[in-house]
């Protein structure tokens, strides 16, 4: 049992699973062992007696991958044989030494994503609450990988009281993992930029010829369909024709709304523990010094697309070049939408039509379960009309759509749900005193609460306190049901607060990860546009019954496909042969998306690949319409502009929707 339990704890593995082997040989790591994984979830699983891990604060050990493809890795928690399982999913950067230090109250999912640190990259919490006193085995396997084996060298794992420390001075078998432009050293494709001076005459070239670029004929100034008007307002707005939703743009044009996210000098490589991965770190008080950003945290990032950006016009006049350049490169793909978290000053400068984000810093209010705020706590009114004074300097621009009010809540990737998760992450709160008051209201006294929940339980149990009790089916519906209270009370609020400062513009809505289950939607009736991110080959069918649900129209805030053939370890969310299939796969989504009468418009994530290093989450995937040398991806761009072209012909059902599908590969991201 736990009390016999000398900690530090080395687990060793008890079997090998799938067909996974294990290789002899020299590691660089110390105490380590090679593995070769064939196919997905072949991995190791480790046994020991049930709360062993109890008295443990952290599990740590110490990877690295060979190759240069991306591996994902899972580590399951699981409680007996068939009991609840706990999942921690992670990555690392390939050819670095990268450790492991899983904090063991991550059990209690009150936390959905961990820091990234060094080579460790995305640690991210799912599956199911698990009690560290009935846990009695571990799991530790491939995820996700490519077609290749996935080849790594793994320590033993060691549970400990104490905080285990970072990687001071990883190994890098390979050496520097970036070269000075900001590009991958263990790749080689051909489109590979080689000299800074290449790049400079690129980028300035490419500044020259932005006057060139325009957005397709068809297209009102907005961007919006000239052979479609219904009555303008001088601002963006919402409009059912009798067949379908549009957005109708500032002069009464039909608008559907083809965008890009993060129009800005991004790919920052987040390089805080891995000075040693980089060939080249500029001068911070040189030339290339505003490169940098929170250069003295733990946090560094750097940006090689603004060091070369810089290098090619310098440090004055980067800035102005980079943005004409972007606005030349979006009309030239034909996009009428910059999308979320981007440079939107430059897009409302240009009068060009934009979203913007807003940022949920609620200053007043704690947080009752991940990201969720304890709406029934008095200073959440006062906290939301905070939150909605960020749309004043804006409230008047005919250029702005609208605003999203959050993107993807962290408690929408729970199993639990908002109601469930605060009962057992949080023992005093106002929204817990509501869901009592709430259950008072339909059972009145305990005995009839511990009726209906077939369970010992009192109102004041559920008003205040630890808890720690397994629920029945009965009280996980009626913690569904407050959990819909919960939502519009936090939707509602945050919405009516904008509706104050900013009359004029849409709202946008959360941006929501996935088609949301019934007890949340319920909660969402006071957007103007149900947003939502679609990761998948097409937009999701059962959207459709969702818009008819809401009476809202649809938008997707998110989506892309990426390919493992320019020099990044990951393809993105989605996945596809090479660049060429990269074009059809755009074509499809965007034309398909058009095509549904409830659809309003879709955004491309992103405008640049992110880094080969991994952004601040560790994330790098071939994902961007350009590389961080500001090349363009050719085929993904002439694609573009075929679609935007034949926009408004498709959604207004004059011409069927390109549907020359290309091939989709397993998925191969974090």
């Amino acid at each position: 049992m736990a009390s016999e339990v000398t900690l530090p704890l080395q687990l060793a593995p008890e079997r090998m699973l799938g067909g996974l082997k294990r290789e002899e040989g020299e590691t660089p790591l110390a105490e380590a062992t090679w593995y070769v994984a064939e196919a997905e979830f072949d991995g190791l699983e480790y046994r020991f007696p049930a709360g062993a891990l109890a008295q443990a604060a952290y599990l740590t050990a110490d990877l690295l991958v060979d190759g240069n493809r991306l591996v994902v890795f899972g580590l399951r928690l699981r409680e007996g044989e068939k009991g609840p399982a706990f999942h921690l999913s992670f990555a690392a950067l390939n050819q670095c030494q990268a450790r492991l230090r899983m904090p063991l109250e991550a059990v209690n999912q009150n936390r959905w994503r961990y820091e990234r640190e060094g080579a460790l990259l995305k640690p991210l919490c799912g599956g199911d609450r698990v009690d560290l006193r009935k846990v009695d085995r571990m799991l530790i396997g491939v995820f996700r990988k490519s077609d290749r084996p996935a080849r790594f060298c793994l320590s033993f794992v060691t549970a400990t009281a104490e905080e285990p420390a970072r990687v001071a001075d990883p190994v890098l078998p390979k050496g520097p993992l970036l070269d000075e432009l900001g590009q991958s050293t263990i790749h080689e494709w051909s489109g590979k930029s080689h000299t800074a001076e290449e790049v400079a005459a690129r980028l300035r070239e490419q500044a020259a010829s932005t006057g060139e670029k325009r957005l397709p004929e068809a297209f009102s100034r907005w961007g919006g369909c000239r052979e479609l008007r219904f009555e303008g307002t001088g601002y963006f707005r919402t409009h059912h024709d009798g067949r379908r939703w549009w957005l109708v743009d500032p002069d009464g044009f039909a608008f559907w709304s083809a965008g890009v996210d993060c129009v800005q000098v991004d790919t920052e490589a987040a390089y805080g523990g891995l000075e040693k991965a980089l060939t080249w770190l500029p001068d911070p008080k040189g030339e290339c010094g505003e490169a940098y950003l929170n250069r003295e945290s733990d946090g560094c990032q750097i940006s090689y697309l603004k060091a070369n950006l810089i290098r090619a016009f310098g440090p004055g006049n980067w800035y102005g070049s980079w943005k004409e350049i972007a606005l030349g490169a979006l009309r030239g793909f034909g996009f009428n939408t910059v999308g979320n978290w981007s440079d939107w000053e430059l897009a409302s400068e240009a009068r060009f039509p934009y979203v913007r984000p807003m940022g949920m810093h609620l200053r007043r209010t704690p947080e009752i379960f991940r990201d969720f705020p304890d709406v029934f706590q008095s200073s959440f009114d006062r906290d939301a009309a905070d939150f909605a004074e960020q749309l004043r300097d804006t409230r008047d621009d005919p250029a702005l759509i609208g605003y999203f009010l959050m993107n993807e809540p962290t408690w929408g990737f729970a199993e639990q749900t908002p109601a469930e998760g605060m009962l057992f992450n949080t023992p005093t709160c106002e929204t817990r005193r509501a869901l009592s008051a709430f259950l008072r209201g339909k059972y009145e006294t305990d005995e009839g609460l511990a009726q209906a929940w077939q369970m010992k339980v009192t109102l004041s149990e559920l008003a205040e306190g630890e808890w720690r009790r397994d629920l029945t089916a009965a009280a996980r519906a009626d913690l569904e049901d407050f959990s819909t209270v919960m939502v519009e009370r936090l939707f509602h609020t945050l919405s009516e607060a904008c509706r104050k400062v900013d009359p004029n513009h849409l709202n946008l809505g959360a941006r929501y990860q996935r088609v949301p289950p019934r007890w949340a939607l319920d909660g969402m009736k006071c957007f103007d546009v149900f947003s939502a991110n679609c990761y998948q080959q097409r937009v999701r069918a059962e959207l459709a019954e969702l818009s008819a649900y809401v009476e809202r129209p649809v938008m997707i805030g998110e989506w892309h496909f990426g390919a493992l053939d320019v020099g990044l370890p990951a393809s993105g969310i989605g996945h596809v042969p090479d660049q060429k299939a990269r074009g059809k796969a755009y074509r499809v989504y965007v034309e398909d998306a058009a095509a549904k009468p409830w659809c309003v418009g879709v955004h491309w994530f992103i405008l640049y690949d992110q880094s080969a290093l991994g952004r601040f989450d560790g994330e790098n995937y071939n994902i961007g319409f350009l590389d961080v040398c500001n090349r363009e991806y050719e085929d993904l761009a002439r694609a573009a502009r075929q679609s935007h072209e034949r926009l408004y012909s498709v959604a207004a059902g004059e011409s069927q929707p390109y549907d020359d599908e290309p091939e989709h590969l397993p998925l191969l991201f974090m």
